[in-house]
């Protein structure tokens, strides 16, 4: 893991190259007052101030134009606002900037500093990546005191990529019980996981979705209990399908490429649960993943089939290849169960969503107006966006079945992550608030500090929200 800590330091005066921000309204202003060479320089490599764009300026007479500088070169670069930094501001000079220590002038960086560490963070499990110099420190006066908050963010989010970037060989179910387990023991949790066929009694669904895996990836609930007892309850529980063949209802070659992100709630769900006992929050949290490998053997759940969940209902299955709901609903059964003030879930659970939505954006849905406001409020302050869609009741007729209480997935293409959504509420308390999550847990296309690959989608504003709420 990166050391996210050593890429950001106090500002005590060492010598340090400076940066310089800039947007397209004060560039101009800024060129004028530079010597011809900077400027022919500017015109050269087409630099207007633009984001996620910069310049390295050259001594001038011995000296960088910028007089409080003390090295070789210093730093100007372009934002969407030099007065309104948002998270990915820096996210573009921090994996491109060479090795060294760097001083932003006349701007605050506390809003900035998640993207400075972040975009020094690569997945290299793999793959032997270009030597990077060393890391690029930033010096800091007035964000200092936010360092360990970023670094927690950062740390949390590094998490979520790195896990849904694993293979499902190294990722199955067996390996996220490593990694609660660990989480459990550096914070004083207590652990418990049912596995395998001691779970057809108890959480039927999710023995029924990874039953056929049983053999080389036995299905688990992985349970996390952490805080006081007289603490408020917080519950987060996370899809954690380690890979998704469809089952019988088999998706095709395209389909399942990359399905080893189908685990990307749990991965969410524990990145959250990690800062949650990081930032010692005062809650009582339960942390629950359904942890399986949705996989295609003798005894695989059948189209047709009946089963019945941890809350009583009947289902029959309509689409084995709809099987995370199914999983879901037996972790947030026995979540309400605990009475929690608020149940949070993450899921990779529809492409009607990414139909809807693309990829940058998680479906939330919520029926309680003040959680889902204050969500929405936590997505934008931390420019990790949401956009909440309907739990529209007119579409639980969808779901009927002429021989079960419901069916997991219903006919037709029609609003398919609302009908997903009216699923789970079924198995979600009534009277508790609860946000569901679809995420895509993947970026498909780069950006500054967000490489193609596993992402971290509606984890930052979920934090915040918990913050606000039962921060300190």
């Amino acid at each position: 893991m990166t050391d996210f800590k050593a890429l950001i330091e106090a500002d005590t005066g060492q010598t340090a190259r400076s940066i310089r921000l800039l947007d397209v309204g004060t560039f101009e202003d800024w060129l004028k007052g530079q010597p011809d060479s900077i400027r022919a320089m500017a015109t050269a490599y087409q630099f207007a101030g633009k984001a996620d764009t910069f310049l390295l300026l050259p001594r001038v007479g011995g000296k960088n134009d910028d007089k409080s500088a003390a090295d070789d070169f210093s730093v100007v670069a372009g934002v969407a606002d030099h007065e309104q930094l948002d998270p990915w501001s820096l996210a573009r000079l921090g994996s491109s900037l060479p090795e060294g220590k760097y001083r932003l002038q006349d701007s605050s960086a506390k809003r900035a500093l998640f993207g400075w560490l972040i975009a020094q963070h690569e997945f290299d499990r793999y793959k032997e990546l270009p030597d990077r110099q060393g890391p690029s420190v930033l010096l800091v006066k007035d964000a200092i005191a936010q360092r360990d908050e970023a670094v927690r963010q950062a740390e949390a989010t590094a998490m979520v990529r790195d896990m849904v970037n694993t293979p499902a060989a190294d990722m199955g179910p067996d390996k996220i019980e490593t990694l609660v387990d660990k989480l459990s023991e550096k914070h004083g949790g207590e652990m418990k996981v049912t596995r395998g066929d001691t779970l057809e009694e108890h959480f039927p669904m999710i023995h029924g979705v990874g039953k056929a895996a049983m053999r080389a990836h036995a299905p688990r609930l992985i349970e996390l209990k952490w805080g006081r007892a007289d603490h408020p309850k917080i519950a987060i529980v996370g899809k954690g399908v380690t890979f998704d063949s469809g089952g019988l209802s088999m998706k095709t070659a395209a389909g399942m490429l990359l399905m080893k992100k189908d685990m990307g709630g749990a991965a969410h769900a524990l990145a959250l649960a990690s800062l949650v006992m990081e930032a010692k929050l005062p809650v009582r949290l339960h942390l629950l993943i359904p942890a399986v490998e949705n996989a295609i053997d003798g005894n695989a759940l059948r189209p047709g089939d009946i089963l019945h969940s941890r809350k009583g209902l009947t289902v029959e299955i309509t689409n084995t290849d709809a099987e995370g709901r199914l999983v879901l609903g037996d972790a947030l059964t026995l979540a309400g169960e605990g009475e929690p003030e608020l149940i949070i879930d993450f899921a990779t659970l529809t492409g009607a969503a990414r139909v809807a939505l693309g990829p940058d954006l998680p479906a939330m849905f919520c029926d309680n107006r003040e959680m889902a406001d204050g969500l929405l409020q936590a997505g934008a302050e931390e420019s990790d966006p949401l956009w909440q869609m309907p739990l529209w009741s007119g579409y639980d007729a969808m779901l009927n079945s002429p021989i079960a209480d419901c069916v997991n997935s219903a006919s037709g293409g029609f609003a398919g992550c609302i009908t997903a959504a009216l699923f789970l509420k079924k198995f979600a308390p009534e009277s508790v608030p609860w946000a569901h999550f679809d995420t895509f847990a993947w970026r498909p296309v780069a950006k500054p500090g967000r490489p193609l690959g596993g992402e971290a989608l509606g984890l930052r504003a979920s934090w915040r929200y918990l913050q606000g709420r039962f921060g300190q």
